[in-house]
C-alpha cells in the first residue's frame, strides 16, 4: 500500500490480538448461515466457501450456524457439533489456515424455532410462547434441560478446539435460545430464570461462564447479542447494556452487538430489499411456499438499508464494557471500516460484501477498490435455502454455484 492509502485506512489492515489469537487485520467475515451442510454434515462446498474468504484477505471467517445439539437446528441442512464431523471440520480449518486466515465457529441453539421435522419432536424454549415462524408452541425448559444445554455448549466448544478452530462465537441474539431467555417477549417464566432482567440473564450468562471454563482463560470467545429485538415489550438497548456487562463478567473476550428477532423481525438485522418470491419458491414445504406468497410482506417487514445501521446502539455497548466490541451491520467500504476504528471498535464484521466478492479485502488493501458494489438485494439470503448462500448477481467467481 502507498503511504497515502495507509493513512486513509489507519488501523483497518493492522494486525490485532484477541485473547491468545493474532489476526492479520481487523476484518472478520460475519456469521451468515451458509446452507451447505446436508444432513448436518460438512460439505466440500462449505470448505471452499470459507477457503475462498480466507484467500481473499479476511482475517477470520466465521462458520455459521453450528448447533450445539441435534435438537437445536432450524433446518435439516444445518451443521450440528458432534464427534463424527470433527475430521471434516478439521479439513475446513486446515484449508482456512493454509490461506493465512483464522477460523471461528458460531455455536448456538434455536430453541423455540427449531424445526420439528429436523429434530423429530417438539422444540424447547424459555416459555410456552407461540412461534409464528413454526406455527407451534415449544415445551418450556425445566432445570434438567437448562443443565443439559449448558453442558452441550461446553462440549461443543471443546470439540471446536479439537477441530482446529481459533475462536468461538456464542449466538445469544436474533431470537435464538439464549436470546429467548433474555427477551421479555419470549421469557414468561416465574422461576429464577424469568421476570427481572437479573433473572433473565442468569442462564445465558451461565452458558458463557461454562464455555470459558471449558476452553481456558485465553481462548477467544465472541458473543453475538441483541441491542433491540425490534418488537414491542421486548429487549431494548437499556437492557442490552446490562446484558453486555454480564457477558463481560462471565468471560467473553469480545461482543458483537446486533439486532432483530428471526421469528418476528428477520430483516431488521439485514435491511434492504426483500426477495419474498425467491424465498418462497426455494422452500421445499408447500405450506411454507403458500404462506410466504400470501403473507410474506407481513411476516418479513421492510427496513431501509443504511451503511453502518447499528452504529448508534453499538456505541452504547462500547461505552459500557472494557473488552473489544465488533461493529456489524452495513460495513461496505473502507470509510465505514475506518470510521469504526476511529469510534473505538477494534474489529468489524462484514457479511454481504464478502459474499459478493470474497477477494474484496485483498482488493481494498491493494487500493483497487474502496467499497463494495453489493446493492443489498438480499437474494443471497434466499439462495441459502436452495443451493447455499452466494451472490446470485455474480457471473463468475469462487462462490458462484457450479452448474
Amino acid at each position: 500500500m502507498t503511504q497515502k492509502a495507509e493513512a486513509k485506512t489507519g488501523k483497518v489492515f493492522m494486525p490485532a490480538k484477541i485473547g491468545s489469537l493474532q489476526l492479520r487485520n481487523r476484518i472478520i467475515r460475519a456469521g451468515c448461515f451458509e446452507g451447505m451442510c446436508p444432513e448436518g454434515c460438512v460439505s466440500n462446498e462449505l470448505i471452499e466457501h470459507h477457503r475462498a474468504v480466507a484467500a481473499g484477505g479476511t482475517a477470520m471467517t466465521t462458520v455459521a450456524y453450528c448447533s450445539v445439539a441435534r435438537d437445536g437446528r432450524a433446518y435439516g441442512h444445518e451443521l450440528w457439533m458432534r464427534q463424527e464431523v470433527l475430521p471434516d471440520l478439521k479439513r475446513l480449518t486446515d484449508a482456512i489456515h493454509a490461506e493465512g486466515g483464522a477460523a471461528s465457529v458460531q455455536l448456538g441453539h434455536c430453541g423455540f424455532f427449531a424445526s420439528r421435522s429436523a429434530i423429530g419432536h417438539q422444540p424447547i424454549g424459555a416459555s410456552r410462547k407461540f412461534c409464528t415462524y413454526r406455527m407451534s408452541f415449544p415445551r418450556p425448559m425445566n432445570e434438567q434441560d437448562i443443565v443439559e444445554v449448558r453442558e452441550q455448549f461446553g462440549q461443543s466448544a471443546k470439540m471446536a478446539i479439537q477441530a482446529g478452530f481459533d475462536a468461538i462465537e456464542i449466538h445469544a441474539g436474533h431470537g435464538y435460545l439464549l436470546s429467548q431467555f433474555l427477551s421479555p417477549y419470549t421469557n414468561k417464566r416465574k422461576d429464577q430464570y424469568g421476570g427481572s432482567l437479573e433473572n433473565r440473564i442468569r442462564f445465558p450468562k451461565s452458558v458463557v461462564q461454562h464455555v470459558r471454563e471449558a476452553v481456558g482463560p485465553d481462548f477467544p470467545i465472541f458473543v453475538k447479542m441483541n441491542t433491540t429485538d425490534g418488537i414491542k415489550n421486548a429487549l431494548e438497548i437499556e437492557d442490552a447494556v446490562v446484558v453486555a456487562k454480564a457477558f463481560e463478567e462471565a468471560g467473553a473476550s469480545a461482543l458483537i452487538p446486533s439486532c432483530g428477532f428471526t421469528a418476528k423481525t428477520p430483516f431488521m438485522m439485514l435491511r434492504g430489499n426483500r426477495p419474498i418470491k425467491m424465498m418462497a419458491f426455494n422452500q421445499k414445504n408447500p405450506l411454507q411456499i403458500i404462506g410466504l406468497i400470501l403473507f410474506g410482506s407481513f411476516l418479513v417487514q421492510y427496513y431501509e438499508y443504511q451503511d453502518m445501521f447499528l452504529l448508534d446502539r453499538a456505541r452504547q455497548i462500547l461505552s459500557a464494557v472494557n473488552i473489544p466490541v465488533v461493529l456489524l451491520g452495513g460495513i461496505c467500504s473502507l470509510d465505514n471500516m475506518q470510521t469504526a476504528m476511529n469510534e473505538g471498535f477494534e474489529f468489524v464484521q462484514v457479511g454481504r460484501a464478502i459474499i459478493k466478492d470474497p477477494d474484496i479485502v485483498n482488493k481494498m488493501q491493494r487500493g483497487e477498490v474502496t467499497q463494495s458494489d453489493c446493492d443489498h438485494c438480499n437474494r443471497c439470503v434466499a439462495a441459502m435455502d436452495k443451493d447455499g448462500v452466494r451472490c446470485v448477481c455474480n457471473t463468475d467467481g469462487p462462490l458462484k454455484k457450479k452448474k
